[in-house]
């Protein structure tokens, strides 16, 4: 496939972002500047200052001596790479190679990409329109070769598309600064009268390299497409993504759903084949009004079985706002694991927690009551009864210790025991009655005293002593004495028996 590049320039970068915060400052000069070598200077001008012939590089005091209105705001290091990742994670809507060119452009690998939009004209079109939208200055250019695009984007002064094989013509009237060259080049050239790159590209390769050194020479095949010159994206594409680019706007819940599955059936494919399966997914959605919408799922043990986790994003549909239209969908596996194959009809051979039907429903339920409303629990090595569990991160986590089984335990515990009022002989006789929220509850039978030690070295107090009772309904609850006895024991509820 022949390589294509887009280049985007942002001639007030750090200014335009300023003016984005501060309103007020649209129609003011100002400028960003920092301290060097006991000077204080310009790093970069807004459009109104530059017209009063204030620029990066000058003195601050001597552009205050040119415009007594002119505002001097700190310069803040490392907002400009800041500002082009997020710009550059927002153009990955248009292609998923793009790559931050410090000190104010992006480029883009667009290969196979602009024909989605209708060709590279309208290509360019959307995104600079867009970017210019959200109040960037904005140029740019798309062309065979990085060095060319780059060149065009900044110093073209006709059409921003080149055509395919035409780079070294769109370069030749174009300044030596366009190649990228190192200042003290520039300058010679500048000395030698060599004022366009049309007038030294054609000299011999030899002459060129002992005169203004190797990196002259890799700037001039580079932007020829002699030399390939390799971009870095922001960041690696996700291994497992899928892409599903609109030709019409999606607006309707059924668009979405087709698009989802489509999506879905790619990704598990290619994870089937890996014998793995989906923990976490994503599901991003960029609409043509520039903003994107997203929804994610997780699943309680990795599955590549597409119809269940079509289910799970079913119930995250209504959540997705199309707004004008959704042009590109975009899934992400963001969490994988090693799954064991199965036919589908051997799924449901397996009872308890290697039940595959039982981590699809509790799948589906967490996608309407919230994943954190269901929880299993193991054991944990403690006294304390509510330090003596802990949450599983997953159905097939296996517990570390064994359940305590020689002792009656509630099946729901309260995460903090409730105060009741509490009728009991002395010292350790269990409770005749107790008044729980208002109800008074007459003890049949009881079964104590347990009783359990606090652990010292999490933290002092007194121990507390247990008992298992049934009231005259049969219900049945687990109860406890704080500390020895004494005039006025503090009795708490702590549980409930099946």
């Amino acid at each position: 496939m022949q390589k294509r590049y887009m280049s985007i320039w942002f001639g007030h970068l750090l200014t335009d972002w300023q003016t984005l915060q501060q309103a007020d400052l649209k129609d003011m000069p100002f400028v960003f500047a920092r301290p060097e070598r006991n000077r204080v200077v310009i790093t970069a001008a807004n459009p109104v200052a530059e017209a009063q012939d204030i620029y990066a590089g000058m003195m601050a005091a001597d552009a205050k001596a040119c415009c007594a209105e002119l505002q001097v705001l700190d310069d803040i290091p490392g907002k400009a790479a800041e500002l082009l990742k997020n710009l550059g994670l927002w153009c990955i809507r248009y292609t998923p190679f793009v790559a931050i060119d410090l000190p104010d452009g992006l480029m883009l690998d667009i290969s196979g990409c602009a024909h989605l939009w209708g060709g590279e004209r309208e290509y360019y079109r959307e995104i600079i329109n867009k970017l210019r939208e959200q109040g960037y200055d904005t140029r740019g250019a798309i062309a065979d070769t990085v060095g060319s695009a780059w060149a065009v984007a900044r110093f073209g002064k006709k059409t921003p598309v080149i055509a395919k094989g035409k780079q070294t013509e769109a370069i030749l009237n174009l300044p030596p600064a366009a190649l990228r060259i190192e200042d003290d080049n520039l300058k010679k050239l500048q000395q030698l009268g060599l004022h366009q790159i049309k007038t030294f590209i054609s000299m011999p390769r030899p002459m060129l390299r002992r005169r203004f050194g190797e990196t002259f020479v890799s700037r001039i095949e580079q932007v020829l497409g002699i030399k390939e010159e390799v971009i870095t994206p922001i960041i690696p594409p996700v291994a497992y993504q899928e892409r599903l680019p609109c030709l019409e706007p999606i607006k309707t819940a059924k668009g979405i759903e087709i698009a989802i599955q489509t999506l879905l059936e790619k990704v598990c494919l290619r994870l089937k084949n890996e014998s793995l399966g989906i923990r976490k997914a994503m599901l991003k959605c960029f609409r043509i009004d520039g903003k994107m919408v997203q929804v994610g799922i997780t699943t309680t043990r990795a599955t590549g079985h597409a119809a269940h986790l079509f289910k799970l994003f079913e119930l995250q549909i209504s959540k997705i706002e199309p707004a004008l239209g959704i042009e590109l969908f975009l899934l992400e596996a963001t969490r994988v694991e090693e799954v064991d194959q199965k036919q589908e009809a051997l799924w449901a051979a397996h009872p308890g927690l290697e039940d595959d039907a039982l981590a699809e429903l509790l799948d589906r339920l967490a996608g309407k009551v919230g994943a954190n409303a269901i929880q299993r629990y193991l054991p944990a090595e403690h006294y304390w009864p509510e330090r003596a569990i802990k949450p599983a991160n997953s159905l097939a986590e296996k517990p570390a210790t064994a359940w305590r089984t020689d002792r009656p335990r509630p099946v729901r515990l309260l995460h903090h025991p409730e105060p009741v009022e509490v009728m009991a002989l002395v010292p350790d006789y269990p409770p005749k009655f107790f008044i729980y929220k208002g109800k008074r509850h007459e003890v049949t039978k009881a079964d104590g005293p347990e009783r359990i030690e606090r652990e010292w070295w999490q933290d002092a107090g007194a121990h507390r002593d247990y008992y298992a009772v049934e009231d005259d309904n049969g219900q049945r609850y687990w109860l406890f004495r704080l500390g020895h006895y004494d005039n006025k024991p503090q009795w708490f509820l702590h549980g409930f028996f099946a």
